[in-house]
C-alpha cells in the first residue's frame, strides 16, 4: 500500500511580522477635582487598546500639560 504523501509544513513567518494586538489595561482614573489636570489624565485612558508605538507623543504631552498646570498654580 503506498504512502500518503506528506506535504510540506508552511514556512514560519517572520518574527519581524508579526505585531501582536493592543489589549486595554483596564486602568481607571480618579478624578482629581481640577479640570485641566482630570482633562490631561483622560487622554491616558484613551490609551488603553492603541499599540504602544502612539504612547510616547501623547505621555509627553500630558506631561507637559501637567507640568504648565503646575507652573501655573506656583505664578498664583
Amino acid at each position: 500500500m503506498p504512502e500518503d504523501p506528506v506535504e510540506p509544513a508552511a514556512a514560519p513567518e517572520p518574527a519581524h511580522l508579526w505585531e501582536p494586538g493592543p489589549e486595554p489595561l483596564g486602568v481607571a482614573l480618579d478624578p482629581t477635582g481640577h479640570p485641566e489636570v482630570d482633562a490631561a489624565l483622560a487622554r491616558l485612558v484613551e490609551l488603553d487598546g492603541v499599540p504602544v508605538t502612539a504612547h510616547a507623543g501623547v505621555y509627553e504631552n500630558v506631561q507637559q500639560t501637567l507640568s504648565t498646570i503646575l507652573t501655573t498654580l506656583d505664578d498664583s
